[in-house]
């Protein structure tokens, strides 16, 4: 492993954005370690899954939001020590939505220095005269703005698509397809698109969202809201989060042990027959220590919250 794409983890809390004065030196310290948490969680993502390649034009799209501008911030950074050159190139599609402040990303991007495209196309339009009033528009306004980065892509020699997608969108796209689709189906940090012809990569996928709405509010980034969807409380998507969020009140750190759990799959301990021979298991007479116990239940540790006695009770 490389230690100029990774740095040490550090688990601290981020610090206040409004602390008094006499808390600068360590609100500068915990600061100092969210930027270096982020860089070896995104760094080790690169490694473990081969993101990012010598040479590589990666496309890094930038919608306005939190998650890609964090995105693009820390690639920067990474670039700037990679033991490897790769360019990054910063693109937004403009959807023409009402309201939307066309100057903010060019101003931003410019200052900042970083190689952008713009791309405009007024996919608003189209998604509000084919979607119902009151209907999610989610799915069409995104099939509508995968085709045109893909062709932007082509026109641009990209040789990797660079989403915005962290930990808990990963995890949250895990139940949407359990509960609603019947999959165990995740949200992969690397994966050949749709169409066949490119790499999508997800340099987020081991950052928590909480990480990166605090390195937000530090690095001040021009937050653009999306107006279309935006408003839209009674997503899929958003009961999900809700649900996660109060495991995670109630269990403190279900969340990490959810995300590990996407990287431990057993498919012989699923049912799935295409991806587990079951037809043709026979008897090896060799003890396996992940040999099912046949006639015992599995243990698991008990989470527990402080004060509180936890009772397990056998069904």
């Amino acid at each position: 492993m490389s230690a100029v794409w990774t740095e040490t983890e550090v688990t601290t809390e981020a610090p206040q954005a409004d602390a008094p004065a006499a808390k600068q030196p360590q609100i500068e310290r915990e600061i100092n370690k969210l930027e270096k948490r982020l860089c070896h969680q995104v760094g080790k993502a690169i490694m473990d899954f081969n993101l990012i390649e010598d040479g590589d034009r990666v496309m890094v799209c930038v919608s306005g939001g939190k998650d890609s501008f964090g995105m693009l911030d820390i690639l920067l950074k990474l670039q700037a020590r990679a033991p490897i050159k790769f360019e990054l190139i910063a693109v937004n599609l403009d959807q023409k939505q009402p309201g939307f402040p066309a100057h903010i990303l060019p101003e931003y991007l410019a200052k900042l220095g970083v190689q952008f495209h713009i791309e405009t196309q007024d996919t608003y339009s189209i998604v509000k005269k084919v979607i119902p009033e009151g209907k999610t528009m989610c799915s069409l306004c995104s099939r509508l703005r995968r085709g045109i980065l893909y062709r932007v892509a082509d026109e641009l020699k990209i040789t990797k698509i660079a989403l915005g997608h962290h930990r808990d969108d990963m995890l949250q796209t895990f139940f949407l397809n359990m509960f609603f689709a019947g999959k165990l189906k995740g949200m992969p940090p690397k994966l050949v698109s749709d169409d066949g012809g490119h790499i999508v990569i997800r340099p987020l996928a081991n950052v928590a969202e909480k990480d990166l709405i605090r390195w937000a509010d530090h690095r001040q980034f021009p937050i653009i809201p999306c107006s279309l969807c935006g408003s839209q409380e009674n997503l899929q998507r958003k009961q999900i989060g809700n649900m996660m969020r109060d495991w995670e009140k109630q269990y403190p750190g279900r969340t990490e042990t959810m995300f590990t759990a996407l990287q431990n799959v057993v498919p012989s301990h699923l049912m799935d027959t295409t991806r587990h021979n079951f037809k043709d298991i026979k008897t090896t007479g060799v003890p396996d220590a992940d040999g099912d116990k046949g006639f015992d239940d599995e243990a698991f540790p008990v989470a527990s919250l402080p004060s509180l006695q936890v009772v397990s009770i056998r069904s």
